[in-house]
Order: C-alpha cells, then structure tokens, then sequence
C-alpha cells in the first residue's frame, strides 16, 4: 500500500481532469468525491475510478460541459436534464435544489434524467444533514444481478443513501447498494489480490466464486435474497421510470467506456425545522446513539456503531496518516497522470 496525503491527491485528481477538458470547477467536485469515498475507506467509489471516468469522457459517453437544465415540475418538485453529464456535477444540481425547495416548502424533491455515475451516494445526502435536514438520494445503475429466479443479469444494485444530523455527533448516515456488495468492491479486491467472500458473487456458469474476476463476469448476488432484488427495483422505478430516463437492463455503467449511460436519479431534503425544532431533534438523535452504543455487547465485540460512525472515523485516521491505496491502482495513476504531464503526488 502507498500513503498519500488527501490533499495532494486531490489536487492531482482535479488536474487530470482539467487536462482531459473538464471544467476546473467540475473537475475539483469529481476529484473531491474520489477522495472523500477514499477517506470514508470505501475505496471501490475512490480515486480507483479516476480514468474509469476518463475513459467514458475520452469517448464523448460523458460530457463534460454538458448543462444541467430543468425540464419540468411543479411546486416543491423538479426535475432536471443532465444531457449525459458527469454524474457528480447532476447530482450536485439536485441536491442543492432539493435543500433550496425544503428550505421554503418544507421538504424538496428533485427528479433526474440523463445522468451518470455520481460516485457515492452519501457524498450528497450528507450536504443534506449540513443543511439541517434529512437527505436522500437514490439511482438505477448497470445490470449486476438477475431478477429473483432468473438467469441472466438485468437489475442494477440501485443504491440508496439517507442522512440526519445527529447533534455532537457526526451525521447518521446510510448508503448502501442493493447487492450482497458493491461491484467496486470486487474490482477493489481484484486489484489487491484478494478473494472475495462466498456469497457476494456467482461465476457464469451461475457457481459461487471467491474470484472477484469471476464474479465480475457473472453476476453478483442481491442483499437478502429475494428482499434485496425488490428493493433495487423500486430504486429502478423512483430514479429511471419516474424521471424518463433509462430503465433496467438499458443502463451502461462506469466500467464501460462507450454508450450512454441513461441514468436516473431521485433526490430528497426534508427540512426538519419544519416539523419540530432542529436542536430538539438533535439531542433526540444524541439520546439514540448514546441508547444504542451503550447497549449490551455480544461477545468479542468491542463497540457498537451508529450508520456513518465507521466513515467519520476512517476519515479522521486518514487524514492523519494519509490514504492508503494500492500500489497498482496508484501506479495506474501516476502512469497515466503522467501521459496528462502530471507526477502522481507519492
């Protein structure tokens, strides 16, 4: 593993994508999100993906100045067009408006077409809880699984992410995928070298695999059985059929670096103020976590988190100590950071 402080690795980030024509402010709000997930010590949506969406901008899948308008809506709804747009640069779009419309209609909702892979969904919800409300952010995603009893895949993981401040503690945060796990995760531990649990995925021939690469080949299994698949298909429903955009096997994922996306996604802000007083729901979530660290232990368990706690912390030790990436995935960037006229900050 290599240390690098975030920082420099984020100033690196943005740098490739300004010298791959993206515009400095976008390019400092996809840099950002790499790093953040890398921070968080989800690495599968960190700066691993830096040329992944490089690729797809190289392409013209992405476009990278494409605007962001809005193509209908009434009251506190919207929704928006990101004319195949950065993911990121939209799903920023939505939340903001959404907060925006909360913050005078009580809560805001901003539907999404035409969009792309935004990264982690928890980067934006957060920004939500800052505000002083509760965030959600949903979208649809590239086939990863088969429908419950099929064969082939056509569902997306479809994750979802809600947040709420929580008082002296860091938000309450959850961001999850609709599969046992995150296909990041299995290109993750591909490019460690490692195995993959049993049970996150099934090879082509539809047997269980600890081989990421073979999982990555086949399909990848939804999270609770039957439960999960039903999940990711209301996420399909709210973020490609609500918006217009597209739907089910129709998506084309950031692995790909040509097609378009057709991704869709639906963004929430509640704003708690207008319901009760901001401090009082603070201290009652305060009181929950306390409630919930402090109750009783199972064995070898040494404390119990709350949703989000394990990020807040992985984020502070890596600000500290610096983000450990891989040595290939960081060779991957400093090779072609390089051919940018760009020395990776090791």
């Amino acid at each position: 593993m290599i240390r690098v402080a975030a920082d420099d690795l984020r100033a690196f980030v943005a740098g490739c994508y300004r010298e791959m024509g993206v515009p400095a402010d976008r390019a400092a709000l996809v840099a950002d999100s790499l790093v953040q997930a890398d921070l968080w010590g989800h690495a599968s949506h960190g700066v691993m993906r830096t040329f992944w969406y490089g690729a797809r901008i190289a392409s013209g899948a992405t476009r990278a100045d494409a605007p962001v308008t809005v193509d209908g809506g009434m009251g506190a709804i919207t929704r928006l067009d990101g004319h195949d747009g950065i993911g990121q640069v939209v799903a920023q779009e939505a939340m903001a408006r959404a907060i925006e419309a909360a913050r005078t209609h009580g809560i805001g909702a901003v539907s999404v077409r035409n969009s792309g892979h935004f990264g982690t969904a928890m980067y934006f919800t957060r920004q939500a809880a800052a505000a002083g409300c509760i965030g959600f952010l949903c979208t649809n995603a590239s086939p990863a699984m088969a429908p419950w009893g099929g064969r082939q895949k056509g569902v997306g993981n479809n994750p979802w992410s809600w947040a709420a401040p929580a008082g002296r503690y860091p938000p309450m945060v959850l961001d999850i995928a609709n599969t046992a796990v995150a296909r990041g995760k299995l290109y993750a531990a591909k490019a460690r070298g490692e195995h993959i649990p049993s049970g996150w995925a099934i090879d082509t021939q539809g047997v269980a695999t600890i081989d990421p690469a073979a999982g990555i080949a086949g399909t990848i299994l939804p999270m609770a059985g039957h439960k999960g698949y039903a999940i990711s298909m209301i996420m399909d429903m709210l973020s490609g059929v609500l918006s217009g955009s597209g739907f089910g096997a129709s998506i084309v994922g950031p692995y790909m670096p040509e097609g378009r996306s057709g991704v869709g996604h639906l963004a929430i802000a509640i704003n708690i103020a207008a319901l009760r007083p901001l401090p009082e729901f603070e201290a009652d979530m305060e009181a929950l976590i306390v409630s919930l660290k402090s109750a009783p232990r199972g064995d070898g368990v040494d404390e119990i988190f709350y949703p989000g706690e394990v990020e807040a912390r992985a984020e502070a030790r890596a600000l500290s100590e610096g983000i450990a990436l891989p040595a290939d995935v960081a060779m991957e960037l400093s090779e072609k950071g390089a051919e940018l006229g760009l020395d990776f900050p090791a």
